[in-house]
């Protein structure tokens, strides 16, 4: 039986996949909260204003920041799979994780800004 060689784990790629595969589970953890606000719509419009209100807390700004991020990082892993996957370019593997990190950060931060503007 082989031993599990940690170097693999400290290289730039196993980051990138880690994050990607993290981002899509904290995202299918959302999907039922996000059904759950959605509901309030069905109940009626008082019960919708009433979950709105409590939208305005920073707590759930600071929340929607952080799922702007995670879907950014997640979609740029995405991308950066699909372009590893169907390109023949092998020498570029680290330069897509970094663009595909920086991208997804720039998008957060974007997102941010636009929170306090």
């Amino acid at each position: 039986m082989k031993k599990n060689d940690m170097r693999a784990r400290n290289h730039a790629a196993y980051c990138a996949f880690l994050i990607h595969r993290l981002s899509g589970l904290a995202l299918a953890l959302f999907l039922p909260v996000h059904f759950w606000a959605l509901g309030h719509a069905i109940r009626g419009e008082a019960a919708l204003d009433g979950f709105l209100k409590l939208t305005d807390n920073p707590l759930f700004k600071a929340a929607e920041w952080g799922l702007v991020i995670l879907l950014s990082l997640h979609m740029m892993g995405g991308i950066r799979l699909l372009l590893i996957e169907f390109r023949p370019w092998t020498g570029l593997r680290k330069d897509w994780v970094a663009l595909s990190l920086g991208a997804g950060l720039c998008t957060g931060l974007a997102f941010m800004l636009s929170l306090f503007s």
